[in-house]
C-alpha cells in the first residue's frame, strides 16, 4: 500500500477513535492487503494518536494467544496492538464507558521487560525471554470493539486498528521466578459475579511463549522489545462486554487483584 492512502487510512481510523464512530468495513481501496501492510498502517495510527494526545506507546498486547480467544475470533494466529502511556492505570482504575464505542475487559497476565532484547536476531524461546522479563503481574485489558459488526471484519483491518486495544489496568509487579505462570488461575467477576475462569497455560501452553512468539515476532520486523515496556500476553477468558457503572475485578491467586470501574 502506497505512503498517501496509507495515511488516508489512518486518518479514517483515527478520526473514528477520537469521534467515537464505529466502522463498518474499510473500502477496497483502503483495506490493508497484508500482515505487512497491516502493521505499516498501525505504526502510522500510533504516530498520528500520539500526536493527538495518546502520549506515548509503552507496550504492546498480544491477543488470541489462548484457544479461547482464537476460537471466539475465528483467527488462529497471535496479532499484535500498541498501549499508550494515557490508557494504563496502576491497581483500581477508573475509566469512563463514553469515551469507548463498545467497551469489554479480558483477564490477562502481563509482565515488564526489564532490559533490551536486542536486535541480534536471536530465535526466542520461552525460557530465554524469561531472563529479560523483571516484573509480573495480573491485569485487566480493556478492549473496544470499534465496528459495527467486528465478525465480519478482515484480521488485516482489525490489526490495522491496533486489534481492539484500548487500555489496561495493572496489579502488583511481583517476581516472575517466585510464581509457578503455567498454574496461576484466573478469575475475572463483574459486579461481583463471576463471568470466567483460565489458567495460565491457556495462554499457548505458558504465558512466556507467548512473550517469545512476540519477541521474535518484532525481530523479522527490524524490531525489538525494550527495557520498561509493558506487554499483555493474551486473555485466558472470552471477552466480556460490560455496561456503564460495571465493576469488574481480576483475581489471579499470588498475583494478586487488579480492578476497574466504568464510570
Amino acid at each position: 500500500m502506497d505512503q498517501p492512502i496509507s495515511r488516508e487510512v489512518v486518518k479514517l481510523l483515527s478520526q473514528a477513535r477520537l469521534n467515537k464512530v464505529p466502522l463498518s468495513t474499510l473500502s477496497r481501496k483502503f483495506k490493508p492487503k497484508s500482515e505487512l501492510d497491516a502493521y505499516n498502517i498501525q505504526s502510522l495510527l500510533h504516530k498520528d494518536l500520539a500526536s493527538l494526545g495518546y502520549g506515548d506507546v509503552v507496550g504492546r498486547k498480544i491477543g488470541c494467544t489462548s484457544k479461547i480467544m482464537q476460537d471466539y475470533l475465528g483467527i488462529k494466529t497471535p496479532c499484535v496492538g500498541g498501549m499508550f502511556s494515557s490508557k494504563i492505570q496502576q491497581n483500581q482504575g477508573e475509566f469512563y464507558f463514553d469515551d469507548f464505542i463498545r467497551p469489554g475487559v479480558e483477564c490477562e497476565i502481563a509482565v515488564i521487560i526489564g532490559d533490551d532484547l536486542g536486535d541480534d536476531n536471536f530465535l526466542h524461546d520461552r525460557y530465554s525471554v524469561e531472563n529479560f522479563v523483571s516484573s509480573v503481574m495480573c491485569a485487566i485489558e480493556i478492549v473496544d470493539d470499534r465496528w459495527v459488526d467486528y465478525e465480519v471484519i478482515d484480521v488485516y483491518s482489525l490489526i490495522a486498528d491496533d486489534f481492539f486495544a484500548s487500555g489496561c489496568v495493572l496489579g502488583e509487579y511481583n517476581n516472575p521466578s517466585a510464581i509457578n505462570l503455567s498454574e496461576i488461575r484466573g478469575d475475572i467477576f463483574v459486579n461481583d459475579q463471576l463471568v470466567g475462569s483460565g489458567i495460565g497455560r491457556d495462554i499457548m501452553d505458558h504465558p512466556f511463549e507467548a512473550l517469545a512468539w512476540l519477541a521474535n515476532f518484532c525481530s523479522k520486523r527490524g524490531d525489538f522489545l525494550r527495557k520498561g515496556e509493558v506487554i499483555s500476553l493474551g486473555s485466558i477468558v472470552k471477552t466480556i462486554w460490560i455496561e456503564k457503572f460495571d465493576r469488574v475485578k481480576v483475581s489471579m491467586g499470588e498475583l494478586g487483584d487488579v480492578e476497574v470501574n466504568f464510570l
